[in-house]
């Protein structure tokens, strides 16, 4: 073959042209590997995301700000992530109608972590090595933020949890923060509301052991209910993922609680709710924010009707933020925002409020300027960030009634 290509002069250079080819064929197949895909094992973004696809940051000062968002957009607690990537997308939807950040418009890219902690982890690490985000949002769950935290603050690149509420989250983390209260001041109010407003003497504890968030809750549940004068009758546990509640349940009616406390989520929440009415067990039933997702009154149905959540806020509260955004949420989606909307939607402009002051973009000093968030009237209440990187802020209590949560009570952190 070589010696007939070189006696034809014609097919050696149309042999050479299809060497090159194949060349530069080859060198596009690696580029193509090597750069960061829009999805991949067990990281994938979520079906609604904004960016086109994942890669390094553009260097022009015009380019959109990226902004990273890791949520449970599948799995059992699928609600939690798209409740609040709703409200994070609303949120940036009005900052770049109204021009963005010096002219500059956000772009706010999802992973799924299918509520594992793994796929945190992972969802961060891409976030801020391939995608190049400036910050990031997330998670819901305490134990998928405590992972992806970890991440965020390896890399130096800020972090706001919209509804993380365990306070290990934020601690020993300076690139960390949230914009909802935590557990400490959420048992206080649940165990506040049942002692003077429900006039509960004794309560029962049924709480799930694998969670960080559900056993901080109960601890600080117990905690406050007793220094209140109340009695805890029962503490009962129970794993997640677990279908049959009786045993548990048979322990707590035989102890006669007049009021059962349920910090776990909606999923459990509801199925704990139904199991109680079939053994006969009528007194209330209280939960935690991570009841709320509008599948609870549609796993718990009845059961659920008259049983009590503490929350971030209540779509029916008497303020003009919430009147405001609840309209907006309705026009743009079709439905009620729940607490985790409201919450997305406060950290994405917690976030861009800190990036307007920021005297730079970069982690350190994005971070000091979130860290500086005093007294912003948010939906979810007025928020000011403190020293620990948490919110100081008020609860509510809300109340199942025709399927919905119907605003009860507003409580404000002790003095």
């Amino acid at each position: 073959m070589a010696i007939a290509l070189q006696r034809r002069p014609g097919l050696a250079h149309l042999a050479r042209g299809l060497f090159a080819a194949l060349a530069l064929m080859a060198g596009a197949g690696c580029e193509d590997r090597s750069a960061p895909a829009t999805g991949g094992p067990g990281v994938a973004p979520a079906a609604n995301t904004d960016a086109g696809g994942a890669g390094p940051a553009p260097t022009s000062d015009a380019a959109p700000i990226k902004v990273g968002h890791y949520a449970s957009m599948t799995g059992k607690e699928a609600t939690f992530g798209q409740s609040t990537d709703r409200g994070i997308r609303l949120a940036i939807k009005e900052i770049n109608a109204a021009g963005g950040l010096n002219g500059r418009q956000l772009e706010v890219i999802t992973y799924d972590t299918k509520g594992e902690s793994k796929e945190a982890g992972n969802a961060v690490t891409r976030l801020i090595t391939s995608d190049k985000v400036t910050a990031v949002l997330g998670e819901v769950a305490s134990g998928l933020s405590l992972a992806g935290g970890a991440v965020a603050q390896q890399y130096g690149v800020p972090m706001i949890s919209p509804s993380s509420t365990n306070p290990k989250v934020t601690l020993g983390r300076d690139m960390v923060f949230r914009v909802c209260f935590i557990d400490p001041f959420q048992g206080f109010v649940v165990a506040k509301f049942a002692r003077e407003n429900l006039k509960a003497g004794k309560a029962a504890v049924l709480f799930d052991q694998a969670q960080p968030y559900s056993k901080g809750l109960r601890d600080e549940f117990i905690k406050h209910f007793q220094a209140m004068g109340g009695t805890i009758v029962a503490d009962e546990a129970f794993s997640s993922g677990d279908q049959d509640f009786s045993a548990q349940l048979n322990t707590i009616r035989a102890a006669g609680p007049e009021v059962i406390f349920v910090p776990g989520y909606y999923t459990e929440a509801g199925n704990i709710a139904q199991q109680a009415r079939k053994l006969g067990i009528t007194v209330p039933l209280m939960g935690g924010d991570g009841w709320d997702s509008e599948q609870l009154a549609a796993i718990g149905q009845d059961a659920i009707e008259g049983c009590y959540y503490s929350n971030h806020y209540a779509p029916d509260q008497p303020s003009e933020e919430v009147r405001t955004f609840v309209s907006k949420y309705q026009s743009e989606y079709g439905q009620t925002p729940d607490g985790l909307a409201a919450l997305g939607y406060d950290a994405a402009k917690v976030l861009f409020e800190a990036m307007k002051h920021a005297p730079s973009l970069e982690g350190k000093a994005l971070a000091a300027a979130v860290a500086q968030t005093k007294d912003h009237r948010g939906v979810t209440g007025i928020i000011t960030i403190d020293q620990n990187r948490d919110a100081t802020k008020s609860a509510v209590v809300v109340q199942m009634k025709g399927g919905k949560p119907v605003w009860v009570a507003t409580v404000e952190p002790p003095k």
